[in-house]
């Protein structure tokens, strides 16, 4: 008995490998290939196409908002389909113009890796063909004042109907409310946001700041809901609307600021610099100058050379892991044991004399010899940067995010690269088309019209401009 368990114990043994290597490892084939994943690439780093390849855009946008999301969206790879009016194209072409016959740089910043077809919208002829490329195409995006798109015969039922998997997104001044039907441009969408009512000097008029945060703010916000959309187009087959809203863009930008509002129920808000002044605050979060907005108390202070030179400042927080080092700097190290000055809640009272202080150090220096000073010691500082300062940035020239690119018409500018970098989709930045410049390539190699084709579509006016 006792021979034969054991010759059953050697058996198991024998037999048990099989079960745990060969078994499993089939089991794990299996679910990879079921799971319909690809393999990674063996091609190198950045050589195994661009992230949106593939993606083909019906670009309906114009000036500044849509046309900020699919210029992003051509970055990433895709295709973007501009479509204009014949013999007069997206308003800015002509707009703030500096060369003159050709396109402005507002136009050429703001539309570069795209293709543009001109379109008569109101020709049967072009209509016809603005229905092939919904077909063809997987995003629709506009920005046009509501309701233009549904009285060209393009409502979300017909798109939806050509093409069910189309994603139509759109850009609108105000959501679904008392006010979705007003026109809005950026100042406006900063103004009904939240934005304006809290930027300024707590003395003076609400102002607007000048970054495009109502625009190209909104317009990055719905390249990101197109992307989503996308990515649940591969699980359900279908398309979806995307809105965004420049007023809710606008606010989601200036959120602390909501924050603020309901911190001020429960008492005044400590970080701010009316609050050591001993200046009460009403019902709404005030204007604070350069108060920093995260807690850290901030200003923006004089450097060397301010009188002649209105950039000549430097943003300053007193952090508190870095008081030690700033007292130091500033030729203040009785501060660091000072009842007054050693603590965070006691300096608070005092801030407007502790960044007079500070800026009588600042004023010695130039705005970078500070930043170099201060960056020894962890302590954030950040130079104010003019734009000819940042035009000239090298470092931003090396990162693509500042790209000079060449045109046929106005010679070489300057235009701001992809913001958004990925290791593995390299980004060519890519000049803005002329007006219907790859009219006849989307016509023929996209839509796939003929010769005979082409010829009826050019003799029946529907891409060219209609004689006055």
């Amino acid at each position: 008995m006792a021979s034969r368990k054991k010759a059953k114990t050697k058996a198991a043994a024998r037999k048990k490998p099989a079960a745990t290597t060969k078994r499993p490892a089939a089991k794990k084939q299996s679910a990879a290939a079921s799971s319909g994943l690809p393999k990674p690439s063996s091609k190198p780093w950045g050589k195994a196409g661009k992230a949106l390849d593939g993606v083909r855009i019906l670009d309906f946008t114009h000036v500044q908002s849509g046309p900020t999301c699919t210029q992003l969206l051509g970055f990433m790879g895709a295709d973007c389909i501009k479509v204009e009016r014949p013999g007069v194209g997206d308003i800015t072409r002509t707009q703030l113009r500096d060369v003159k016959g050709a396109d402005s740089l507002y136009f050429t910043m703001l539309n570069g890796n795209k293709r543009s077809i001109t379109i008569d919208s109101k020709h049967p002829k072009g209509k016809e063909i603005l229905e092939r490329l919904v077909k063809t195409c997987d995003v629709l995006v506009e920005n046009f004042a509501p309701g233009t798109l549904d009285r060209m015969g393009f409502t979300w039922e017909h798109v939806h109907k050509l093409n069910p998997r189309m994603v139509m997104a759109s850009v609108k001044g105000f959501g679904p409310g008392p006010y979705e039907e007003c026109k809005v441009y950026e100042n406006i969408a900063q103004c009904a946001g939240g934005s304006a009512s809290t930027t300024g000097f707590r003395e003076g008029p609400p102002l607007v700041t000048g970054a495009q945060i109502g625009d190209s703010g909104t317009g990055l916000h719905l390249a990101l809901g197109i992307v989503a959309a996308l990515y649940q187009r591969d699980r359900t087959g279908r398309g979806q609307r995307v809105l965004c809203a420049m007023q809710d863009g606008v606010l989601n930008l200036a959120r602390v600021k909501l924050r603020d509002q309901q911190r001020l129920k429960h008492g005044p808000l400590e970080e701010f610099s009316q609050f050591g002044e001993g200046v009460p605050f009403g019902k709404s979060v005030p204007r604070s100058g350069n108060d920093s907005g995260g807690g850290q108390p901030g200003w923006i202070l004089k450097c060397k050379g301010w009188e002649t030179d209105p950039d000549a400042y430097i943003y300053f927080i007193t952090q508190a892991p870095v008081w030690e080092p700033i007292c130091d700097l500033i030729g203040k190290p009785e501060w660091k044991t000072h009842p007054d000055y050693a603590k965070p809640p006691a300096r608070l009272p005092r801030l407007k004399q502790i960044f007079a202080t500070i800026e009588a150090w600042t004023m010695t220096k130039t705005k970078f010899e500070v930043m170099d000073a201060c960056n020894q010691h962890d302590i954030p500082v950040g130079p104010i940067l003019s734009m000819k300062e940042i035009a000239e940035e090298q470092s931003l020239r090396d990162t693509g995010t500042v790209v000079e690119v060449d045109h046929p018409v106005r010679g070489k500018y300057l235009t701001v690269g992809n913001p958004i970098k990925l290791s593995d989709s390299i980004c060519e930045v890519k000049r803005s088309p002329l007006l219907g410049e790859h009219t006849e390539e989307i016509l023929t190699k996209v839509l796939g019209y003929g010769k005979k084709d082409l010829d009826d579509i050019k003799a029946s006016g529907a891409i060219t401009p209609s004689e006055k």
